[in-house]
């Protein structure tokens, strides 16, 4: 895997910067994840996706992650969770925006510390609370 050196410590990198990259981190997942399940129609696939990346999908699984969060992971969800937003939500609450914010920012995190282990299993659950609320 292809770790960027953004900076010594990442509690200097902004919740915007950690946002923007695991924004793009958990897309790569959850289209991964969309095709291995259902490799097929381009148009289904993304369709699919775009239901996993929603910000509301996104808030709805981080509201129940929190509570498996450590306390450093718990910092980088809520210093992005508090932050003031450079855009407005198009299709979610102005709550759910900001957790979905938290949520991507906590991905970021965890990516650019290069902690696989917790990443995979941090994005997992959200795709089994995401699937579990679909049925």
């Amino acid at each position: 895997m292809i770790i960027p050196f953004i900076a010594q410590d990442l509690r200097e990198v902004s919740p915007s910067a950690l946002a923007y990259i695991g924004d793009s981190v958990y897309e790569l997942h959850a289209r991964c994840h969309v095709a291995s399940r259902k490799a097929g129609d381009s148009g289904k696939m993304h369709k699919m996706t775009v239901h996993y990346v929603s910000a509301v999908s996104q808030a709805l699984a981080m509201r129940k992650l929190e509570e498996e969060l450590s306390e450093e992971e718990d910092g980088y969800f809520r210093r992005a969770r508090n932050s003031n937003p450079s855009t407005l939500a198009k299709n979610a609450s102005p709550a759910d925006y900001m957790y979905a914010t938290g949520f991507e920012a906590l991905i970021g995190y965890l990516f650019l510390s290069d902690d696989e282990e917790r990443l995979e299993y941090i994005i997992n659950r959200a795709f089994e609370i995401i699937d579990g609320e679909s049925v």
